[in-house]
């Protein structure tokens, strides 16, 4: 049996341009930290080999400190790790796969051509080729064939399952003639979980740590126990922050008193996103970050709350009143998803009400 770490898209060095720049340089600082606990998550399961399937790097611009911690971190791990570098660290001369001094354990795949690495001592083969620029039309798998009766064979490779992608297209029909063993994947921040087709399991292990609310939930690396015929894998968390959407109903309620009975035990080291939705006045969001911020890492309030269906009633006054509500209810009726024309219809009665309401 063949213990894995399989890892991809940390993304070092993120701008994290929704934060601010204190809060941008300390994620930074703790992407940093991902590393660390990845070393210590193959130390721990005693893993045989580490796969890291590109996109460790956000850009060619790279921090001096985060190629040394990444240095650092990979040299810690006392079995041999490889990297195949993806689309937005794609290798170049001017890289710092090419640059940088790697620890011994360390292989990179610098060629966009196929290669493989045999580890005797393990009975497999690791194949892997890398990016050479930030897009890639051809597959990693276009007539590729494993081959067969020389132990456990295993690619490292950043791509995209789907169809016409820029970055590695690679279909299933080609994962399923591969030969593979296992084929670990990069590119997609969701985790797929361990999938196969025909002979060969893959996987996609997602980002470590998301970024931004398109990356929500836990995330981390897999350890994947892998021998020919038969894996199983399982996700080791590293993140230390999560970002959530959580809608909040505040229909008949005090905004500030739904979301708190909705929020969950501790939200403290996370950054969420409240949407508040339902029926009622519009409400006070500066008043309600200031009451709510302190709980969180980072918050942003969303209000989709609409107008209460009884004061549509008032529609069919023979007043301003009525007059600019009948206007709006056809805005809305017509365009249901715009939300401009609530948000109009809310100003516009506190504008009107705050004035003298005559009849027509």
């Amino acid at each position: 049996m063949i213990r894995i770490i399989h890892g991809a898209d940390f993304h070092l060095d993120s701008p994290f341009s929704g934060l601010s720049p204190d809060q941008a340089a300390r994620r930074r600082g703790e992407q940093r930290e991902l590393l660390g606990r990845m070393a210590q998550a193959a130390r721990e399961r005693a893993a045989d080999l580490v796969l890291l399937a590109g996109d460790l790097l956000d850009s060619e611009r790279v921090f001096q400190e985060t190629a040394q911690a990444l240095a650092r971190a990979l040299g810690d791990i006392p079995c041999p790790v490889f990297l195949s570098p993806g689309n937005h660290d794609f290798w170049s001369p001017r890289s710092v796969y090419a640059t940088l001094d790697w620890p011994e354990n360390v292989h990179i795949f610098s060629s966009p051509q196929m290669e493989a690495v045999e580890l005797p001592q393990l009975g497999c083969t690791v194949w892997g080729r890398a990016f050479y620029d930030s897009r890639q039309t051809d597959s990693p798998l276009a007539g590729f064939r494993a081959p067969e009766g020389k132990g456990v064979q295993i690619m490292c490779v950043h791509g995209d399952t789907a169809p016409q992608s820029e970055y590695g297209p690679l279909s299933p029909a080609e994962i399923e003639t591969s030969g593979l063993d296992y084929l670990a994947l990069g590119h997609i921040h969701q985790g797929s979980g361990l999938r196969r087709a025909g002979r060969t399991f893959w996987a996609y292990p997602g980002c470590p740590e998301g970024r931004g609310f398109d990356e929500l939930g836990q995330k981390g690396v897999l350890y994947v126990e892998l021998e020919e015929g038969r894996a199983q894998a399982q996700l080791l968390p590293l993140g230390r922050r999560q970002y959530e959407i959580l809608p909040v109903d505040v229909t008949g309620k005090e905004p500030l008193e739904a979301v708190l009975a909705a929020l969950p035990q501790d939200t403290s080291e996370h950054i969420y996103r409240i949407v508040l939705t339902g029926e009622g006045e519009s409400p006070n969001l500066p008043a309600l970050e200031r009451e709510l911020a302190p709980r969180f890492y980072g918050l942003t309030l969303r209000d989709q709350t609409r107008l209460p269906t009884d004061l549509w009633k008032r529609r069919e006054e023979d007043t301003l009143t009525g007059l600019f509500l009948r206007a709006m209810w056809t805005k809305c009726q017509e365009e249901p998803e715009e939300r401009t024309y609530q948000m109009a219809a809310r100003f516009g009665l506190a504008a009107l009400e705050g004035g003298e309401d005559v009849s027509l």
